[in-house]
C-alpha cells in the first residue's frame, strides 16, 4: 500500500509499504481524510524534539472500517473518527479515566507511524462511529477536541470573559468551545490574518502590540475570568498571568520545551488557578461531533486548504513555509 514518509527533516516521499497485519482487538481502517497538524509541519521542518526518522505522519484522521475483526458495535463499511492516542489503561491517570495523559501515552504519527497511508490498524476502543458527519469533517474532530477538552477542564461560566492567546487552529478550537459554553471570547495574536479570521468568526480580536492600549485595557477591565494560552511560546505563556483577574484561571493548551517563570506574588495575589490541558478524551470527541452535527462549529470555513494524496510531498512543504490564511489543510485519499 502507499504511504507518505518523512525520511528526514525537509524530505517527504510517497513510498510503498506492506499493509499492517491485524491482531486481536484491533480493526483495519481505510483512511479517507487526513488533517495536517502543526505537529506534522514541525516534524517536516525538524523542529519536533525526540522524534525518530523516518516517520509516517498523520494523526487527524477519518476512515472506513475494512475489517471489523469481530469488534462489537462496528461493521465493515462504517465511517469512523480515529482517536490517535494509545494509553496503557493501567497507570493511575488511566484508572481515573484520564487516558489523555497516560504515563506512557503514545500518539500515532508522532511516537510511531501514523495515518498518512492507505490503511492503518487501530484498537477497537479508538474508533468512534462518525454518524451524521462527512468523512472530511470526521478528520477535523481530533484537533477540535483539543480545544473542547481545555474548555471542559476550565469550565468558563456563561457570560464570562475569556481571552485566548494565539489564534491558530488550536486557539480557534478553544474559542469556539468557550463560546459554545456561553462565554464572551477575545483572541489575542500578533498576526493580522489570524486577527481578521477571528473577527470573521465573530470573536473579539486584539493585536499583540495593542495590548497596552486603551481599547484592550477597557475590554480586560480587572482581568479576564479565564485565559487560555494556545501559542506554545515561553514569552506569551509567561505574560498570560497578567491577563487574569483575581480569582481567575490560566489554562496552558500550547506546549513548549523550556522553563516557565512567574512572579510568585502575582500568582498568590490573584489566588490564580493554573492548569495544563493535554490532548482529549472520548467525552471531548463526542462533544465535538455533536457540535459539528448541530452546526455550532463551521467546519466548511475551517477547512481552508485541500490536497490529494499524490500532491502532499509538494503542498505540505509549501504550507509549512507560508501559512497565511491557513487554518486547516485536509488531505483526501
Amino acid at each position: 500500500m502507499r504511504a507518505i514518509s518523512c525520511g528526514a527533516p525537509g524530505k517527504l516521499a510517497l513510498i510503498d509499504i506492506a499493509a499492517p497485519e491485524l491482531k486481536p482487538g484491533w480493526v483495519r481502517v481505510g483512511i479517507r481524510h487526513i488533517g495536517i497538524c502543526g505537529t506534522d509541519y514541525h516534524i517536516f521542518e525538524g523542529k519536533h524534539p525526540f522524534l525518530q526518522y523516518p516517520r509516517i505522519m498523520g494523526h487527524e484522521l477519518s476512515g472506513v472500517v475494512l475489517d471489523a475483526n469481530g469488534a462489537a458495535g462496528l461493521s465493515d463499511g462504517d465511517a469512523v473518527v480515529i482517536n490517535p492516542y494509545l494509553p496503557c489503561y493501567s497507570c493511575p491517570a488511566c484508572r481515573e479515566g484520564k487516558t489523555n495523559c497516560c504515563e506512557t501515552l503514545t500518539v500515532i504519527g508522532v511516537h510511531g507511524d501514523g495515518g498518512m497511508a492507505e490503511q492503518i490498524i487501530m484498537p477497537e476502543a479508538n474508533l468512534y462511529r462518525a454518524e451524521g458527519l462527512s468523512l472530511r469533517d470526521a478528520a477535523m474532530v481530533e484537533f477540535l477536541a483539543i480545544g473542547a477538552h481545555a474548555v471542559r477542564r476550565t469550565a468558563p461560566q456563561p457570560g464570562g470573559q475569556v481571552l485566548v492567546v494565539g489564534g491558530g487552529p488550536i486557539g480557534l478550537g478553544v474559542a469556539f468551545f468557550a463560546r459554545i459554553a456561553g462565554a464572551e471570547v477575545t483572541i489575542l495574536d500578533a498576526a493580522a490574518d489570524k486577527l481578521e479570521m477571528a473577527r470573521r468568526f465573530g470573536f473579539g480580536a486584539a493585536a499583540l502590540d495593542e495590548r497596552d492600549g486603551a481599547a484592550f485595557k477597557a475590554k480586560m477591565g480587572s482581568g479576564f475570568d479565564a485565559v487560555f494560552d494556545a501559542t506554545g511560546a515561553i514569552a506569551a505563556m509567561n505574560q498570560a498571568v497578567s491577563y487574569c483577574r483575581n480569582g481567575g484561571a490560566l489554562t496552558l493548551v500550547g506546549v513548549v520545551k523550556g522553563i516557565l517563570a512567574w512572579e510568585d506574588p502575582e500568582i498568590h495575589r490573584r489566588e490564580l488557578t493554573i492548569r495544563a490541558s493535554r490532548n482529549a478524551t472520548r467525552e471531548d470527541f463526542d462533544h465535538v461531533m455533536a457540535c459539528i452535527r448541530n452546526g455550532s462549529v463551521p467546519t466548511d470555513r475551517l477547512a481552508t486548504h485541500a490536497t490529494c494524496f499524490d500532491d502532499v510531498p509538494a503542498n505540505l512543504p509549501k504550507w509549512a513555509h507560508d501559512r497565511a490564511g491557513l487554518i486547516k489543510a485536509i488531505i483526501t485519499l
